[in-house]
């Protein structure tokens, strides 16, 4: 039994507004149905939010079910789909039925019987392969009801051990199949929630679940019953027992994840279990240049040699004032293949004086002296001081000026 292990697709998604990923995910969408046919894959497992939103695109929704057509022909008999926190249910378990002719599994959302999330996986003659516990991503409606008058912590512990009945009792109901089965086949679940242990970073892009993300699940709700647990959600790949595992998104969705390595797992049961990590090729490079000026100077002059298409982030933390930042960036990457999609000048996020950086008084200060005290909080060199100062003194002049004509 060969499975193969993806989740957090986010087809559809765009990076700060400005870049569709589609080519991306059509490039890895194409690695990936190449992967499948290379490791005579018997069962592919997406573990939730397919689409990065819950009305996609008419180019995401085709990119679905294209690759849902051509996986088959890749040799893969059996897809598992299960919902996410960005998918719509309603959305996903819309064409189920017609899947079901490929024999595509979709799971949107939990129901009242947990049995609908239990599938036996078979061969081409109908022997049994695997049971899997598809189990989406469970919304509070889906596994409990409010409580009136529940504070903040009881609600959070209701949540917790709610979602840890859901998998004890579907975990119940494979066990029951395989011995009803006769055969010692594997069982399998998936997951799309957060669980501790799991890796995040600022610019993941991932959304909070539950009330403002409960404190993350602990690994103790999965029962010994399950050989092996295929997480969605966190989109950095994290191990957090040897046979839980979330495989992370398949591209990056922040520059926070640049020069992060992707992956799939490849899980085999032949006597055991083996689980194996496949990298996916980076299609669309992406790098975030963080210093002053002379690094960022260099950095991109390095990535412009290179010739590649380049996404970047730049971002400005020299003591130096530099106004004109913008327009110097676009200078250093005239004529090359580098794009900036993100530019942030630290200098500018720091300049406003507060009554906290000063023992005087703000209303006790004029106008010079508040502008001597933000160059000293903000580290100006001392020969740019003396520059800053004599044209800060011409603006306060001239608007002295004004005034008085007015």
């Amino acid at each position: 039994m060969k499975i193969l292990h993806t989740s957090d697709w986010h087809l559809g998604r765009t990076l700060y507004s400005k870049k569709e990923r589609q080519e991306e995910h059509t490039a890895f969408l194409a690695w990936l149905l190449g992967t499948i046919q290379e490791n005579s894959i018997d069962l592919l497992l997406i573990a939730g939010d397919v689409f990065d939103t819950a009305s996609p695109s008419s180019a995401a929704q085709k990119m679905y079910y294209d690759f849902l057509v051509n996986v088959r022909k890749a040799g893969c008999e059996n897809v598992i789909v299960v919902g996410g926190n960005h998918d719509s249910p309603s959305f996903l378990n819309a064409p189920k039925d017609i899947l079901a002719a490929l024999n595509v599994t979709v799971i949107g959302n939990a129901t009242e019987n947990p049995e609908d999330e239990m599938i036996v996986v078979t061969d081409g003659n109908g022997n049994p392969l695997a049971i899997v516990c598809a189990v989406p991503f469970l919304r509070e409606r889906d596994i409990s009801r409010f409580t009136e008058g529940e504070n903040y912590s009881d609600r959070s512990r209701r949540i917790n051990e709610n979602i840890k009945k859901h998998y004890e009792a579907i975990a119940q109901l494979a066990e029951n199949k395989r011995k009803e089965l006769g055969v010692a086949v594997p069982i399998i679940a998936t997951g799309h929630l957060p669980v501790a242990g799991g890796k995040r970073n600022d610019d993941d892009g991932v959304r909070e679940t539950y009330i403002g993300n409960i404190e993350a699940v602990g690994n103790d709700i999965f029962p010994e019953t399950f050989d092996y647990v295929a997480l969605g959600h966190y989109h950095i790949p994290s191990v957090i027992k040897d046979n839980i595992r979330y495989c992370g998104s398949p591209i990056p969705m922040g520059f926070g994840e640049a020069g992060q390595k992707k992956q799939v797992y490849f899980v085999e049961f032949n006597e055991g279990r083996s689980i194996e990590t496949i990298e996916i090729p980076v299609f669309q490079q992406l790098e975030s240049i963080v210093g002053n000026k002379n690094f960022i100077a260099q950095r991109l002059s390095e990535l412009k040699k290179t010739g590649a298409s380049v996404w970047v982030e730049v971002i400005y933390t020299g003591n130096e004032i530099f106004p004109d930042l913008s327009s110097w960036v676009n200078e250093q990457i005239a004529d090359s293949n580098i794009e900036v999609l993100k530019l942030q000048n630290r200098q500018y996020l720091n300049e406003v004086l507060t009554q906290v950086d000063t023992a005087d008084p703000l209303e006790e200060l004029n106008e010079m002296e508040v502008f001597d005290k933000l160059l000293e909080k903000n580290n100006i060199p001392d020969e740019q001081k003396t520059e800053l100062k004599a044209l800060y003194k011409e603006i306060i002049d001239g608007l002295h000026l004004q005034n008085m004509v007015l």
